[in-house]
């Protein structure tokens, strides 16, 4: 096989002769032997019933043809505006589009929405202007549109040669210093433009009557370039079908590798074998052993993929959002005889095959309801389902799909502690512009939550529709960053992360001030001059905006930007008032904020405190039992403090840090009280280990009178390193890091340089042992540090520990702690609550950083104190290290 393989997909607005133009392509390659007609039903790529029916493309079609040395696979798509997201697939696999443009008609309402969406997927292009047979047609004319309304950059070319090369010199700098060194352009430097999207060829000719193919084929063989791929395999996933014998295909294009039979590949839901590589060319089709780079492939075996999936290599790009989404929504009405159990399945296929349809049940109404893009694809659906499984079904009067984002940023926090079970996420919700879809974003350090814990947070905010809180319509527009977040050792697992982000995002969503946004139409209307004042009326009166009218003769284009739901079917009203010689053309554009907010809002009725399915409130542990804490409650009853807070500007800014003598914060597990630990712990670990941490609170308070102090809004924190009586071997287990941290001088130290910071620490560790006659364990992170194996030293008698990768201090500390509990006597010395109630359930005691750093400070007092009564020399190791 060849290894020059090109991709091409063709576009037009309906009626432009795009799939007249594709006949004449393969005609002329030698593809096929008799040209087809679509006004006689016989066209090549006119597949299916329906299209022939109709005389319109409804699914993209693959052919094959060879030019030159390229073999070169052609997408035909649907040239209709209903069918717009079945053409809109086909752009992530494509090389360069061919845009067929009527010369009668010049560039369209459809033409500027497939310009949008081909800068958008950065295709290079060709143009073709088709029907220059017709009176009308005038080639000055159609090129100064394209320049005038798609931004410049078209130039006239006949086969290899360009009409103008000064007009090309003019779309880029490289074109203009090759033109003005050499006086004239090469082909490399040509095909390096186009592909670049600088430099877009423009032939002229008639498709039906064979006119300027030949030229335009010229073109096209010797300014496309073949793309380079990798050896690697990599797919994307375009479309699904299924055979005349019901085999479910997955349409894709190689974009790395070879592709063989009986292959396995890792899809998103699970590895999958290759049984059958087709290779399809209208309703020819040949089975092959392979596939390489560069082709487009039908492949059976692979039941769990979906248009958009992304395989192999091509994981690491990422899937493509599709730009145009469905305005409408319709209730998909069943004969009585048939049941919808039986009936869903058999829709599910038509779904899998086109994604945007999108199907939902709606519970509470015991009704289907379908997405689409407009009338004529409820049309062809009816038929296609009729035709396949010979059942007749109807459609309800269509409903508006609405959208709803936010106008300022919040601060979502969703926690999930059900007995077992922990997490808690904290996320920024931002506004994005319009059209900004869903961004995700973290500002979260991996040493304060894993990164596999951030990608699956991720994840969970991308895997589904999160539903606003006005109407229950999906939200759009709107970024998402994880600030904070925790997760157990123990308890954790994936599922609870899914259920904390998703309530953070609902908290968010209350506390926003959030806005009802609804799908608009750009609009554009050819009426007699008489009737530009009707047209401009009406349009005012349905909420739309209008541009200055045009006039050209007796006849006006107006054009603007309005909603869907006063627009939808002004056609009809256009077409009456101007006695037929007027025509409406509507493209969607997008979402705005919604015309009838208040109106549209009370109609739904929805309360998003009544929708158990997307809880706004979060489930925190108490007495043993999960308890649902409503989501104004939230906020108190977080466990995490991000760090973060937004001003009265909206934003996000770093707190203000509780400053004391010697520590760098004072932290929300400082401030917590010893009882708020004990309870955690217990609904944490259980009853088993609750008696014996009562009855070493009760012993210590017996031995040291601990109690609430009047003036303290919080019982104190219990030093029980000083309140445990020492019948055994004592051990402090120290979180290296955690420590350095929180005391101020260090933690200032180690922003400059941290091997520093980590040799001061050890000083003072060092002196405070051989003071204290204390057993003492130092463990710094090493699971950052790749190729580390960890290592241990002996400090002056501190013994240090670096982990090993993959292993965290907490995981060392906790192994630890089990280990020498049962001989001897363990305080964990670390500020992280976590840590802090493991060490607990294991039977040792813990103490605060900010404990620790006065029990330092303290012993610094007593070792000056003793020098002086002594009348020795001073001798200060710590001097100059902490300034009380």
């Amino acid at each position: 096989m060849s290894k020059k393989n090109l991709v091409l997909g063709i576009l037009a607005h309906v009626d432009a002769g795009k799939t007249t133009l594709s006949e004449a392509i393969l005609y002329k390659t030698g593809s096929i032997r008799r040209l087809g007609r679509v006004d006689h039903k016989t066209a090549f790529l006119d597949t299916d019933a329906v299209e022939r029916n109709r005389g319109i493309t409804v699914l993209s079609k693959e052919a094959r043809f060879v030019l030159g040395e390229k073999n070169c696979t052609l997408l035909d798509t649907p040239g209709h505006v209903d069918f717009s997201t079945e053409m809109e697939r086909t752009l992530q696999v494509i090389d360069y589009a061919v845009l067929v443009i009527s010369g009668a008609e010049g560039v369209q309402s459809h033409t500027l929405t497939l310009w949008k969406l081909l800068d958008t997927y950065n295709i290079p292009t060709f143009v073709f202007i088709n029907k220059m047979d017709s009176p009308i047609a005038d080639w000055q004319k159609v090129l100064k549109d394209l320049n005038d309304k798609l931004g410049g950059g078209f130039v006239k070319f006949c086969g290899a040669s360009i009409s103008n090369e000064e007009d090309a010199a003019t779309c880029s700098e490289a074109l203009m210093e090759e033109y003005l060194d050499k006086g004239q352009l090469s082909t490399a430097t040509l095909t390096k433009a186009i592909r670049m999207r600088q430099l877009f060829p423009v032939s002229f000719g008639s498709a039906l009557k064979m006119e300027g193919v030949d030229e335009f084929l010229e073109t096209l063989g010797t300014y496309t370039q073949v793309p380079k791929y990798l050896s690697d395999f990599g797919a994307r996933v375009y479309k699904i079908t299924r055979d005349k014998q019901g085999n479910r295909q997955a349409h894709m294009k190689i974009t790395g590798g070879i592709l063989k039979n009986k292959m396995v590949i890792a899809t998103p839901k699970g590895e999958e074998k290759v049984e059958q590589i087709r290779l399809y060319s209208g309703t020819n089709v040949e089975n092959v052993g392979e596939a390489e780079a560069g082709m487009i492939c039908a492949v059976t075996g692979l039941l769990n993929t979906r248009a958009g999936d992304v395989l192999g290599i091509e994981e690491q790009i990422g899937s493509v959002v599709p730009v145009i989404a469905p305005a409408m929504t319709y209730q998909v009405i069943f004969p009585d005889h048939v049941q919808i159990g039986v009936a869903l399945p058999k829709l599910r296929q038509i779904e899998e095959e086109e994604p945007s349809l999108k199907l939902e049940w709606k519970e509470a109404l015991q009704e289907l309801h379908i997405q689409v893009m407009g009338p004529l694809e409820l049309d062809v659906l009816k038929a296609r389902i009729k035709e396949r499984f010979d059942m007749d079904i109807s459609f309800g009067e269509g409903s508006i799909i609405y959208k709803e984002t936010i106008e300022n940023p919040v601060i979502g926090i969703g926690h999930f502690e059900p007995l077992k079970h922990y997490a808690e996420v904290h996320i920024l919700l931002e506004p994005l512009c319009r059209g900004g879809g869903i961004a995700k974003d973290s500002l979260v350090r991996e040493d304060m939550l894993d990164k596999n814990w951030q990608r699956l947070i991720t994840a969970h905010l991308g895997e589904k529709a999160h539903l606003g809180v006005l109407t229950g319509s999906p939200v759009t527009d709107i970024k998402f960053t994880i600030i904070g977040g925790r997760a157990h050792l123990k308890h954790t697992e994936g599922g609870d992360f899914r259920q904390a982000t998703y309530r953070a995002v609902r908290q968010g969503l209350r506390k926003a001030k959030s806005i009802l946004l609804e799908p608009m139409y750009r609009f554009s209307a050819e009426v007699p001059t008489e009737n530009v004042g009707r047209i401009l009326s009406d349009m005012q009166r349905m909420g739309a905006q209008t541009d200055a009218p045009q006039m050209l003769g007796d006849m006006a284009i107006v054009t603007g930007r309005g909603p869907v739901a006063t627009i939808e079917g002004y056609h009809k009203e256009v077409a009456a008032f101007t006695k037929g010689k007027g025509n409406l053309s509507l493209v969607l554009d997008g979402y705005d904020r919604c015309h009838n907010e208040e109106e549209v809002i009370e109609k739904f009725a929805y309360n998003p405190e009544s929708d158990m399915e997307n809880p706004t409130g979060s489930v925190f542990c108490q007495g043993g039992s999960g308890e649902y804490v409503p989501w104004t409650e939230v906020d108190d009853r977080a466990h995490v403090d991000s760090g973060y807070a937004l001003t009265d500007e909206g934003v996000l800014e770093k707190k203000k840090e509780t400053m004391v003598p010697g520590f760098a914060t004072e932290s929300t597990y400082e401030r917590a009280s010893a009882r708020e630990l004990e309870d955690i712990f217990v609904r944490t670990y259980g009853k088993s280990k609750r008696d014996e941490a009562l009855r070493r609170e009760k012993i210590s308070k017996g031995q040291r009178g601990v109690g609430k102090s009047p003036e303290s809004p919080l019982p104190p924190l219990r030093n029980e390193a000083k309140e445990k009586k020492k019948s055994r071997d004592s051990y402090y287990v120290i979180d290296g890091y955690n420590v350095i941290f929180a005391w101020e001088q260090l933690n200032e130290l180690a922003q400059v340089n941290m091997d520093s910071a980590r040799e001061a620490f050890l000083e003072i560790m060092e002196n405070y042992r051989g003071y204290r006659d204390i057993e003492m364990i130092i463990v710094f992170d090493g699971y950052k540090r790749q190729g580390s194996g960890g290592s241990q030293l002996d400090y002056g008698g501190v013994k240090v520990v670096y982990t090993k990768e993959a292993e965290t201090a907490d995981r060392f500390i906790e192994k630890t702690v089990y280990e020498l509990g049962r001989k001897f006597d363990i305080t964990v010395v670390t500020s992280d609550r976590p840590v802090q109630m493991a060490a607990l359930g294991d039977g040792a005691a813990r103490m605060s950083a900010r404990e620790f750093f006065a029990e330092v400070m303290e012993t610094s007092e007593e070792i000056v104190s003793r020098i002086k009564e002594q009348h020795k020399p001073k001798f200060q190791p710590m001097a100059g290290k902490f300034d009380v």
